[in-house]
């Protein structure tokens, strides 16, 4: 079969042949028709994930959308490397496949699959969010930034704060549900001071898709607020601004705030795989907006490495 293949955590990955995927026992073969390059595809390849096993050579990619043996069109999470989904056909379980409404294009659920499942999973399981909550968005700009508004407002929040850096994008925010925005881009004063009237006003829930900086200052903010007291989830979920941040012991000891992960381990595979289920229930409901840039797989080479932006790209073998 042709697929994209990575030799080492170096490279990037080459359209090229490779031996086809055999099932083992509770396997099915999955011919792929769409498969979104989110970030922990790139993470995974690289060696860089916390989940990644430095096997090479590997296919890369998660999940996507394919065709099984018996003509059902479904979402599905790759099964174990070396076959991922960036390929004519990969491997998946019974358990990781979700049937799909035809109402939704194979380039569309590709790119929606992993951001809306990290977004749908932080709030319902880690920030245990309940309809009339607010929720502050880190990193609003991006893929599941926007998605992650969407979601938040979808779901009953009373108020979302998204924050970014991306002017064009985060005034889009406003068009996806959200009720306010704060730059990333201000100076650390500003931007604590901003932080600081949003958080005081209440906020019951952070998802942060970037961490760095902008955590130190937002974690900083909610050192400050006046109702301490008042339970705040801080859900860590992405590190696109910095992997790691100086952090004072007394603020969560002075602080009614939880600091919490969310992904894979932090979260159940059967929460997360229920996740994705109610999410697509939801999108056959009302769709949901995000931008797709969709190229055909022999192109995976050149485009590997060039930032997406606010839209996700989509590999069609």
């Amino acid at each position: 079969m042709n697929a994209a293949v990575v030799e080492s955590a170096q490279s990037s990955p080459v359209y090229k042949t490779f031996d086809d995927p055999v099932p083992e026992t509770g396997e099915s073969l999955v011919r792929v028709l769409a498969v979104g390059l989110h970030p922990v595809v790139k993470s995974r390849a690289k060696g860089s994930h916390y989940t990644s096993r430095g096997q090479y050579p590997l296919i890369p990619g998660v999940d996507g959308v394919g065709r099984l043996d018996d003509g059902r069109r479904v979402f599905f999470a790759a099964s174990h490397a070396p076959f991922g989904s960036f390929a004519e056909l990969s491997l998946t379980r019974p358990q990781t496949v979700f049937p799909l409404a035809d109402s939704i294009p194979d380039d569309v659920t590709a790119a929606l699959g992993n951001p809306a499942m990290s977004s749908w999973g932080a709030l319902t399981y880690r920030a245990k969010f309940q309809p009339g909550q607010s929720v502050l968005i880190l990193g609003a700009t991006g893929v599941a930034g926007q998605l992650a508004v969407q979601i938040a407002k979808r779901r009953g929040a009373k108020r979302v704060i998204a924050c970014g850096r991306n002017p064009k994008a985060l005034e889009k925010t406003k068009t996806l549900g959200a009720d306010a925005t704060i730059s990333l881009e201000l100076s650390k004063e500003e931007l604590l001071a901003a932080l600081s009237r949003e958080i005081n006003d209440g906020v019951d829930a952070v998802l942060d898709y970037v961490w760095g900086p902008p955590a130190e200052v937002t974690l900083e903010a909610i050192a400050r607020r006046e109702n301490e007291t008042s339970p705040l989830r801080y859900v860590q979920i992405g590190t696109m601004a910095g992997r790691t941040i100086p952090l004072d012991g007394a603020m969560l000891r002075s602080n009614a705030v939880e600091l919490v992960g969310s992904g894979f381990g932090s979260v159940a595979l059967s929460d997360l795989l229920t996740s994705i289920a109610d999410f697509f229930a939801e999108a056959a409901r009302q769709p949901f907006q995000i931008d797709v840039r969709t190229l055909p797989l022999r192109e995976i080479t050149a485009a590997w490495d060039q930032p997406d932006g606010d839209a996700r790209f989509v590999f069609v073998p």
